[in-house]
């Protein structure tokens, strides 16, 4: 049980609900909620190029800046459910809010002003949301760091199941209706798909709700105050409005950025400047840490942006084994090798760390964000590889995308499987809402970056010959391999700089020694 007893701190005590028994709930609702998000990200940057006849530039940056958006929101409303709202309060509004988003997204023949709006409000639903259901499990966990990272690590598997239940469903159903019943309205029910799956995973939430009884934030212990509610929800609906506009306008998008990355780094020294003496060394490794997470993400947006692009065009989508054909898949729908991966790695890499954390040998997390970047660099040398296995038509196995998308899948494991664990681990705990929308603010502001990188690759709308574009991917992909190599070189050299700081930490934390 976590119990108020002065300010913000809290105390845990015995409570009748077990850890496994909260962490589910919070789990299935992660789930449902990336079956929704997912399940509008396969498709969004095609429906940009191919129904509102965007460029490759223009549909990239845009989906970008969607993206940075959804990732900077969480800092605001992790600080919602710290001090106004509660945690798990907030997290059940962003949850409500994402549910009408995609629904708005559902509406048929509606102008580019029209999805924008939907658009913003997926991004402000986010923001209550993701900071806070991270928040929770850091909660449930709390004062255990290898059953935190192990918890971490099967949440991001779990999660991951949802992503890929809907990145293989979307795309049929958007196939089969637009066949059925007419090419555009297939895209829309896809969409709302994406909102029914969040509505079941809201159903099970009021269902399993009595196991979050104990855990959340202050404002959780206390009776709902209607007139905050009410202040959240009408500044969200500006949110909204105001994302539209961000979205609308490139200039103003990149400004946004710009201003973001500023406060990610204004936001951590105000911490460590503020905090108490024996909080310093764990921020310090979080900052460390974190600015590792952006050049991360910036390798990950391209498997919804140059990657998803270079499949449609440039991949056989036929899967062949030993010369005989197994099945296809709809190009949308090979963004679910990362889930399915992510699901196979999952359980035996948090066996390892338990298993690890057990015999007092876990390896420190800065050390598997170095082995992280590594796997990323092989990732896209298999993906600049390409060319080497092309058909007469010019274009390659889907094999190769397999393998790619596997070491890919390791090498978020490693990194964004547990940046959450490391906030969580490094961050007060008095201010863990607020840290985990910090670390959202930096994942975002990195995406963006890895979108305008996409646009290297972007390709004119008169070329469509495959030999003629695989070039314009392969080299990209290339100098990705190249830029994870030194990011890995450059993590393992941190090594020792945050060990001295893990050891100046009156608290010892397992897996930092």
């Amino acid at each position: 049980m976590t119990t108020p007893i002065r300010g913000n701190v809290t105390l845990r005590v015995n409570h009748p609900i077990s850890q496994a028994r909260s962490f589910s709930t919070i789990l299935l609702l992660e789930m449902w909620e990336r079956f929704g998000f997912y399940g509008m990200q396969v498709l969004i940057v095609y429906y940009l190029i191919e129904q509102l006849g965007f460029s490759d530039r223009h549909a990239n940056l845009t989906w970008s800046t969607c993206v940075a958006l959804i990732y900077t929101t969480p800092a605001i409303g992790g600080w919602i459910g710290d001090k106004i709202l509660g945690t798990r309060r907030t997290m059940l509004l962003g949850a409500i809010v994402l549910t009408l988003g995609y629904g708005l997204l559902g509406v048929p023949h509606q102008p580019v002003e029209f999805i924008f709006f939907a658009l913003g409000v997926i991004i402000v639903g986010n923001g209550l949301f993701k900071a806070n259901a991270g928040n929770m499990v850091r909660k449930i966990y709390e004062g255990s760091p290898s059953k935190m990272d192990s918890a971490f690590t099967l949440y991001y598997m779990g999660v991951n199941m949802g992503s890929m239940i809907s990145m293989l469903l979307t795309p049929w159903v958007k196939d089969y209706i637009n066949i059925q019943y007419g090419y555009d309205l297939g895209w829309h029910v896809a969409f709302t798909v994406s909102g029914f799956g969040l509505a079941i995973g809201l159903g099970g939430y009021f269902l399993m709700r009595r196991t979050l009884a104990y855990t959340g934030s202050e404002p959780d212990t206390h009776p709902l105050k209607i007139g905050k509610l009410g202040l959240v929800i009408g500044l969200s609906i500006l949110m909204a409005f105001l994302a539209a506009f961000i979205l609308k306008h490139e200039t103003i998008a990149r400004l946004f950025i710009y201003m973001a990355t500023a406060a990610i780094f204004f936001f951590f020294t105000f911490f460590i400047y503020t905090a108490r003496p024996h909080e310093r060394s764990g921020l310090l490794i979080a900052l460390i840490l974190t600015i590792q997470v952006i050049f991360f993400f910036i390798f990950y947006q391209q498997t919804s942006s140059s990657l998803a692009l270079f499949i449609l065009r440039n991949v056989d989508w036929n899967f062949n084994v030993f010369g005989f054909h197994v099945f296809t898949w709809a190009p949308a729908q090979f963004q679910a090798l990362n889930p399915i991966w992510i699901f196979i790695l999952s359980p035996i890499l948090a066996w390892i760390y338990t298993h690890a954390g057990n015999q007092g040998k876990d390896l420190p997390v800065a050390g598997k964000f170095a082995i992280g970047f590594m796997m990323m660099a092989i990732s896209f040398f298999i993906y600049g590889a390409a060319a080497h296995f092309t058909n007469i038509a010019g274009k390659t196995s889907s094999w190769v995308i397999v393998w790619g998308y596997g070491f890919g899948a390791l090498g978020e494991l490693l990194i964004s499987g547990l940046g959450l664990a490391m906030i969580a681990r490094y961050g007060p705990a008095r201010v863990g809402g607020f840290m985990m929308g910090t670390y959202f603010i930096a994942t975002g502001i990195s995406q963006y970056f890895g979108g305008w990188i996409a646009t290297l690759a972007a390709v004119p709308k008169e070329m469509t010959d495959p030999i003629m574009t695989l070039p314009i991917y392969t080299y990209l992909f290339n100098w990705l391999g190249i830029a994870g190599l030194g990011c890995a070189l450059i993590a393992s050299a941190m090594l020792p700089i945050i060990r001295k700081l893990s050891l100046t930490s009156p608290s010892p934390k397992e897996g930092d020694s």
